[in-house]
C-alpha cells in the first residue's frame, strides 16, 4: 500500500474512500513538481490512518478489560 501511495498518490486516497481528497491530490499530481508533495502527503496520510487504527484497537481493548 505504501508503494501505491508513492507512485500513484491519488489512487491511495481513492482506495481508502477519500474521493474529494483524491481529486485534490490528482490536481496536485498533474505536474512533476506537484507529484513529490502529493506522494509525501499520501504516505503521511496512510501512516496516520494506520496509527489511528492501532489507537482504536488499544482503546477498545482497554474498554473491554475495564
Amino acid at each position: 500500500m505504501t508503494l501505491l501511495a508513492i507512485f500513484f498518490p491519488c489512487l491511495s486516497f481513492l482506495s481508502r474512500g477519500k474521493i474529494f481528497t483524491a481529486i485534490i491530490c490528482l490536481i496536485l499530481q498533474i505536474t512533476i513538481i506537484g507529484w513529490i508533495p502529493a506522494a509525501i502527503w499520501a504516505v503521511v496520510s496512510l501512516n496516520n490512518a494506520r496509527a489511528d487504527k492501532r489507537t482504536d484497537k488499544i482503546v477498545n481493548a482497554i474498554r473491554q478489560r475495564g
